[in-house]
């Protein structure tokens, strides 16, 4: 014999309508948590840019594109294991090709970062130590937005069982 007892939680008469309790927007949470995290890999991989650019460019007297694009490859990789191992470790397995779009989508945003950085540092002639790492961040900023849209939807790609 099955006993079935019901209680009524929401204090309302039986027979009565009661209206819905708004659920908190969970997408919306969801990104927010995923641009923090974004966020955290992103400004690590900045302080390695300029920790590297500095280094070459006002350290060691390198010339100025020599020194932001090794710097934005160097900052490239580390922050492949941080996107892999912290903001995007709920996403997708590593594949071949998760790795292969990683890098290619990198390479196209160290290229349009270098361009910005070119047009400042070259066709504006912001040499000196402040406005070349200004020219350095603006760049970054505007390159990183790339990479965040590019990252979360095609390389670090939402398991759709866990999407669910």
């Amino acid at each position: 014999m099955v006993c079935g007892v019901t209680a009524n939680l929401t204090g309302a008469r039986p027979g009565t309508a009661v209206a819905a309790v708004p659920t908190p927007a969970r997408p919306v949470a969801r990104v927010v948590l995923e641009v923090v995290k974004f966020g955290i890999v992103g400004g690590s991989g900045v302080l390695v840019n300029f920790l590297v650019f500095n280094l070459l460019l006002h350290g060691m007297g390198r010339p100025a594109m020599i020194a932001t694009v090794l710097a934005s490859c160097i900052a490239m990789a580390t922050n492949y294991l941080g996107f892999r191992y912290f903001a995007y470790r709920d996403r997708a397995r590593r594949t071949r090709r998760q790795i292969a779009l990683f890098f290619v989508f990198s390479g196209l945003g160290v290229v349009m970062e270098s361009g910005l950085f070119w047009i400042g540092y070259h066709g504006l002639g912001l040499h000196g130590p402040l406005a070349s790492n200004a020219v350095k961040a603006l760049s970054i900023v505007l390159a990183s937005a790339f990479r965040f849209l590019v990252y979360r939807t095609w390389v670090f790609q939402q398991d759709a069982r866990r999407a669910a």
